[in-house]
């Protein structure tokens, strides 16, 4: 990193209604603009099945890197702000279709437990189609409390996480 201000975050991309790839590629731009950041890379787009709820469309999901001076919560409320002009609607609905979902996985080295805020994201080292773009981009991240990345990826199922072209 240039900047000592700043923090590599990693922010997970996914949808599964209207057109996932147009809306995570409009994302991908969108998180490239935004103040004090800087969109490092990005990774594929994947299919990927649905998780929690089977009984939906398929996802597509990628994982950007950024080099961002916005503190974690700012960065997160950023997140959300570009997920509802996506028409995200928040409603408490866990694992549900949506537009757009953007998680934020990990910032640096950072660990939090706060109301509305887990760093590095809880379920990250659980997630095929987190771990598989990231992997892509970051194969030797060290995901703070869980290991690195490639290791992560190693020990999920990856059967159902397709590359798409």
């Amino acid at each position: 990193m240039t900047d000592p201000g700043t923090r590599r975050a990693f922010v997970g991309l996914g949808g599964n209604l209207g057109d996932p790839r147009r809306q995570l590629e409009s994302a991908l731009g969108e998180l490239a603009a935004l103040a004090s950041t800087r969109l490092v890379a990005r990774s594929s787009l994947y299919r990927t099945a649905p998780w929690g709820v089977a009984d939906q469309p398929a996802f597509v999901n990628a994982v950007a890197e950024l080099e961002s001076g916005l503190a974690p919560r700012e960065l997160l409320h950023a997140l959300l702000a570009i997920e509802q002009r996506h028409g995200r609607v928040r409603d408490g609905t866990r694992w549900g279709p949506r537009t757009l979902d953007l998680d934020l996985l990990a910032c640096g080295d950072v660990q939090l437990a706060g109301a509305g805020l887990v760093l590095p994201h809880p379920e990250l080292a659980r997630r095929a189609f987190v771990l598989v773009p990231l992997a892509e981009i970051a194969p030797d991240f060290f995901v703070a409390g869980a290991g690195r990345v490639r290791d992560l990826l190693a020990a999920v199922d990856v059967g159902e996480v397709v590359r798409l072209d």
